[in-house]
């Protein structure tokens, strides 16, 4: 785990597959701004294959969210085809014969945490390129 997380309290996890409803299987908070990880998992191998957040920070320090919070990020959020991840995953998951994905979410913006979603998931992309030399192959850009 990235030691930026270990501090973060109201964080939990999902796991997907392509047969999967994306909106039935997330659990993640519908209120909350932060980050998640996707990670591909394959038998007992693990590769982080994403990075994202949701969460704006406003000059007067309070934090700007859209409706849905994480849940809506994660499941409607635009990737590849310029579609909703409920569509998009499982058939980049096809594409890629991922057989599936666990999904772990953390909420750093609320009444306990103050960390700016943006700043923590450039952090562990910036570690992620560091030990790489790339970003993980669902970020296509930061």
């Amino acid at each position: 785990m990235y030691k930026e997380l270990k501090k973060i309290k109201v964080k939990n996890q999902f796991t997907f597959t392509a047969d999967d409803s994306l909106e039935e299987v997330c659990n993640a908070s519908e209120y909350g701004s932060g980050i998640f990880l996707v990670c591909a998992i394959d038998g007992e191998a693990k590769e982080l294959i994403m990075v994202g957040s949701t969460g704006t920070i406003q000059n007067d320090g309070t934090l700007k969210s859209k409706n849905g919070g994480l849940y809506d990020k994660i499941v409607n959020g635009h990737q590849f085809a310029k579609t909703g991840r409920k569509y998009s995953w499982p058939a980049q998951m096809k594409l890629e014969n991922i057989d599936r994905l666990e999904v772990t979410w953390y909420e750093t913006f609320n009444d306990k945490n103050k960390v700016i979603p943006t700043f923590i998931e450039g952090h562990i992309l910036q570690n992620f390129l560091d030990e790489n030399g790339r970003l993980p192959r669902w970020n296509v850009a930061f």
